[in-house]
């Protein structure tokens, strides 16, 4: 019966003390606005405020009214400002990369500090498959190099980075300027315990070769840094997961052949790729990694996005 237009009128015609200045605070005029009380007061059975008083004076039942105005709309206005406003949520991350908590820790203190409310939970490990996961709904993004086809997920680029050959400093293939695949037939690649054609340089640039070194799974990557700065082996990485290493000269990197790039996609399931927070997530990690990590390009760039379902 009534209506919150109605108790928006009543608090206009209080503050504004007359018909007329009301109808205009409201881009009404005078006449549907005086028009709109006739109807509602001949509803109600009553007359809400005194005509052509000077100034505009309620009636005992239009302060009534009034007061539910006061009440009201201060609360309508709480709800929908809250509805607009993100409330606490857990944001459930995987990453398929064994080495990009490394980055992705900085870039989530960053995340929290503009989403206080969130809470960041993650999950990783050698032998968990986190994509099936996402789709069943225990997860929310999942950061990964892997794109399933005809998945049902949303995969948002992140960037690209350099997977780099990583040495001990004295052994023989330091030296060299240029790392081809048949460089590699002789070595032990050190390698994380996962299927081989998930592995770039075992995709994209070994096997296009035919060279097949020897491989030895390592699940930790401070132990495989270990063994490789011991010439117990090689490994190929992406240049922020040794950076420190390197500086402190227990390994040397080296680039693969003409360089060998792959790509970080930030996965989710389709339908959702807009909502904010997994937006402001994807956001900031890309901008922390692109900013600070070493040869690492942004790709996000116009037409990049990709939907695979």
């Amino acid at each position: 019966m009534i209506e919150l237009k109605h108790l928006r009128t009543l608090q206009a015609l209080q503050n504004t003390g007359s018909l007329a200045a009301a109808a205009a605070q409201l881009h009404q005029t005078q006449s549907a606005l005086s028009h709109q009380f006739s109807d509602l007061e001949q509803r109600l059975g009553f007359r809400l405020f005194v005509r052509k008083s000077q100034p505009l004076r309620f009636t005992p039942q239009g302060e009534i009214m009034l007061q539910l105005a006061e009440q009201i709309l201060p609360q309508i206005q709480q709800a929908l400002q809250a509805c607009h406003e993100p409330h606490q949520t857990t944001l459930r991350i995987a990453i398929e990369c064994h080495s990009c908590i490394q980055w992705l820790t900085p870039a989530l203190n960053n995340f929290r500090q503009s989403w206080p409310q969130v809470v960041v939970d993650f999950k990783s490990g050698v032998t968990f498959d986190p994509q099936p996961a996402l789709q069943q709904g225990e997860l929310d993004v999942v950061l990964t190099s892997d794109i399933l086809p005809r998945s049902g997920l949303f995969y948002t680029p992140m960037f690209d980075y350099e997977v780099r050959l990583v040495l001990a400093p004295d052994h023989p293939l330091a030296k060299l300027e240029h790392i081809s695949p048949e460089d590699l037939a002789d070595e032990v690649l050190m390698i994380y315990p996962v299927q081989r054609q998930r592995l770039d340089i075992w995709r994209h640039f070994l096997q296009p070769a035919g060279v097949s070194p020897a491989l030895k799974n390592v699940d930790n990557t401070l132990l495989l840094i270990q063994m490789v700065s011991a010439q117990m082996g090689i490994a190929a990485l992406p240049h922020w997961v040794v950076e420190s290493f390197e500086k402190q000269g227990l390994v040397v990197t080296k680039t693969l052949g003409d360089g060998l790039w792959s790509r970080l996609y930030a996965a989710v399931r389709d339908g959702e790729q807009r909502q904010p927070v997994l937006e402001a997530f994807v956001r900031f990690a890309r901008q922390h990694a692109c900013d600070h990590l070493p040869f690492v390009r942004d790709a996000a760039r116009p037409g990049s996005l990709q939907s695979i379902s």
